[in-house]
């Protein structure tokens, strides 16, 4: 059917949103010192970022998937993109204000919005996306090691490159989602989905209970919650802060 939504999607996304606004604030009551972490080095809160990306990435290729099996035009796609895209600029001028050291040049809305059109452009590759999806992720270890061997990619881990993921160190940036691995991630959502429409369709479009309403609700507008979620907690730890200090 054109148009239709799977709330099992919508639910899954929303979980994601959920999770990622939860770990914003741990985020924030650690940058306004009310609560000390370290969301960069200690492996319970890196591990946490690294799932809650793949399973933003992941829904992003299930919805593409969706998509493309509705017959979505490339003008509909083109305009969800610019939305994806110019919010992404706007991450990077925010972040910029905030962190100006380490601000956001290729973060999770970036990837999903250079992503998205890989995805949509391989979609004809059927099962193929697993492999392509596995070769992806593993350019996150065989690079490194390809640096090591002094060969002539040092060129890789500049700002203009470092988008690409090919590096041998982390630019420093408050968010990097980089092409590699992470479009393996969304490959293999693409995968996925496209497996499930056509062998398992009934899984994904069942009625969920009503107490995943929230859910859906929420993943069907994660862009703006994902916009707005920040400003406000920040905002309100800004006056909490002022208001106790």
């Amino acid at each position: 059917m054109s148009g239709q939504r799977f709330d099992s999607i919508d639910t899954l996304r929303g979980a994601a949103i959920v999770w990622m606004t939860a770990f914003h604030l741990c985020f924030d009551l650690s940058y306004f010192r009310l609560w000390p972490q370290d969301f960069y080095a200690d492996p319970f809160w890196t591990w946490q970022r690294a799932a809650i990306v793949s399973l933003f990435l992941f829904c992003a290729g299930l919805g593409q998937a969706v998509a493309v099996d509705q017959g979505q035009s490339w003008q509909r796609f083109g305009k969800r993109w610019a939305q994806v895209a110019g919010c992404a600029l706007l991450v990077t001028a925010g972040s910029a204000l905030m962190f100006p050291r380490s601000f956001i040049s290729f973060g999770v809305l970036h990837g999903i919005a250079v992503m998205l059109i890989v995805v949509r452009l391989t979609a004809g590759w059927g099962r193929w996306l697993w492999l392509a999806g596995g070769l992806a992720i593993a350019m996150k270890f065989i690079a490194p090691e390809v640096h090591s061997t002094g060969a002539w990619v040092g060129f890789l881990n500049e700002t203009g490159f470092n988008w690409l993921g090919l590096v041998s160190r982390k630019p420093i940036t408050e968010d990097w989602v980089p092409v590699f691995p992470w479009l393996g991630v969304a490959w293999w959502g693409m995968a996925a989905g496209q497996w499930l429409l056509q062998h398992r369709r009934e899984a994904i479009a069942r009625p969920l209970p009503a107490a995943a309403a929230p859910l859906a609700w929420l993943g069907r507008w994660s862009l703006s919650w994902y916009m707005l979620h920040q400003p406000v907690l920040i905002g309100v730890l800004m006056a909490f802060t002022a208001l106790t200090r």
